[in-house]
């Protein structure tokens, strides 16, 4: 969600951790939901699109 795609543009990083968030303890484990954000509350540069 955050790359760009040839079918769509890219969302952005606060788009596809809300997608997380909202599949957190369903579709996604709780926990590692809990460590990505953590990671990303740390190292925000290391989800940034290449």
């Amino acid at each position: 969600m955050a790359s760009f795609r040839p079918y769509r543009p890219a969302l952005g990083i606060e788009a596809a951790l809300s997608e997380i968030r909202q599949n957190a303890g369903t579709q996604l484990d709780l926990h590692i939901v809990s460590i990505c954000e953590a990671l990303y509350g740390k190292t925000p540069e290391v989800f940034e699109p290449h």
